[in-house]
């Protein structure tokens, strides 16, 4: 194989295909569908054991090895775990050293406060030096503890160079990789995933994996989920179907490459980032079983809930995947898309109304402005208001709001949140960034005063 990561071609079955995108874009990989499936793959045929997990002498001379990504003793409806069947073991490799690369941190933040301020940063800018994925990572805002398995981070990523013989894993938590402009080719240990803007891509802990630019630049989102692995949210009254339907998540069909060039592998661990050199690529499992893999899911295909009468409804009902807390009912951690959608509620003032939530909010533009931003706010710009930090539409987006005539309207616009009960910390990179806007204050500057009494 070649060693460039941008002209390997891996190895992987020609069969099984599954339908990733409503685009008109043709199919660019085979994927398995449903959300926490128990999966199996095998990109060479006889490559899985039959009847067992671990043979004396697996098929193909292969190497059986288990992933778990959660206690032995989970109960079965929680428990994750992978047995994946490799050419060598990942047990390769030399020790660990502590380096130092980017802005990316990991809760507890020790540079920065629990502040009651609210926060908005521009579009982050592409570097102008060479810089690949984990050298593009900054965290923008983290809260609980990695080490603790409580909490969450959002940080913001913009790299113009694929990652070249070097790989990276994070044992800190699982990635949710919010991709806002670019597409991004990422090879993992269980195959390939491609997504681009309006999809996302869940990289379990612990999964090694390289990021690759097929359109040379890209920019967009993570949150990382330190506490209890993402799962799709309970829908209650709701029903059995609607927001993002099981079906509709794809896991990578199994996918090889057999290189025994020197790799860096870089881990996030405690907050800080190490690193090892492999001896060959870890991307040579041939073959693999079960229900921990990484997963890709198009932001279009979310079946919007939505009021039909009137009021604006919770915006829980966008939720695409939950993190439960020890507290019922409550996320350490939500994902929610705001999706094109229909507004036809009645009597109502229908942008999302002015609040002050117990809850800390992080929301981000994937494309256009958010319904209740008006003012300089563009695609790739992003918001964070901390528990019971009051916020709602811009004097604008209010004004066209209370005296519009109610007909039915389409909003076209893509924005997402990142919810935790735990209030969030402003990492110094940034608090010290040049997109960060210090007037945010004055987004409301003009409110009307409609008072007749």
């Amino acid at each position: 194989m070649a060693a460039n990561p941008e002209t390997t071609t891996l190895s992987q079955p020609a069969e099984r295909s599954v339908k990733a995108s409503q685009k008109d874009a043709p199919m660019r990989r085979n994927y398995l569908a449903g959300f926490g499936n128990q999966h199996q793959s095998e990109a060479l045929p006889g490559a899985l054991p039959v009847g067992q997990n671990s043979p004396q002498q697996p098929p193909l001379g292969l190497m059986a090895e288990h992933i778990s990504g959660t206690a032995f003793t989970a109960p079965r409806a929680e428990n994750q775990h992978t047995w994946v069947y490799r050419i060598r073991p990942s047990v390769m490799h030399s020790e660990f050293k502590q380096t130092r690369e980017g802005e990316l941190g990991t809760a507890p933040l020790n540079d920065a406060k629990i502040t009651p301020n609210r926060y908005r940063w521009g579009p982050w800018p592409i570097p102008t030096q060479p810089t690949d994925f984990i050298g593009g990572l900054t965290t923008l805002i983290a809260n609980g503890n990695a080490e603790e398995r409580e909490g969450a981070a959002v940080h913001v990523y913009a790299v113009n160079q694929p990652m070249v013989d070097r790989v990276f894993a994070n044992f800190d938590g699982e990635l949710l990789i919010v991709p806002e402009q670019g597409s991004l080719r990422i090879v993992t240990e269980l195959g390939l995933v491609e997504v681009e803007p309006c999809e996302i891509a869940l990289m379990p802990r612990g999964i090694k994996f390289r990021v690759e630019l097929p359109e040379g630049t890209a920019r967009g989102f993570i949150g990382e989920n330190y506490g209890v692995p993402f799962r799709l949210p309970e829908l209650g009254p709701i029903g059995s179907n609607g927001l993002a339907n099981p079906r509709d998540w794809l896991a990578p069909v199994a996918a090889y490459e057999d290189r025994r060039d020197p790799i860096e592998f870089v881990v996030k661990f405690g907050g800080d980032l190490w690193i090892a050199q492999l001896p060959h690529s870890p991307f040579d499992v041939v073959a693999w079983h079960g229900n921990y893999a990484p997963m890709k899911y198009d932001l279009t295909r979310f079946n919007a809930m939505n009021t039909v009468t009137y009021d604006h409804a919770d915006p829980s009902i966008f939720t695409v995947l939950h993190s439960p807390s020890g507290l019922a009912g409550t996320a350490n951690v939500d994902f929610a898309v705001f999706p094109p959608r229909w507004f036809v509620a009645e009597h109502t003032f229908r942008p999302p109304w002015f609040h002050r939530n117990t809850m800390s909010e992080f929301v981000a533009g994937l494309r256009g402005t958010p319904e209740a931003r008006a003012r300089g706010y563009t695609q790739g710009s992003c918001h964070m208001h901390n528990c019971m930090a009051a916020h709602g539409p811009d004097p604008e987006v209010f004004k066209h709001a209370s005296s519009v005539e109610l007909k039915p309207t389409r909003d076209e616009n893509y924005a997402v949140m990142f919810e935790s009960h735990l209030p969030f910390r402003v990492s110094g990179a940034a608090q010290r960034s040049e997109t960060l806007r210090k007037n945010y204050d004055h987004n409301w500057d003009g409110m009307p005063q409609l008072f007749r009494g």
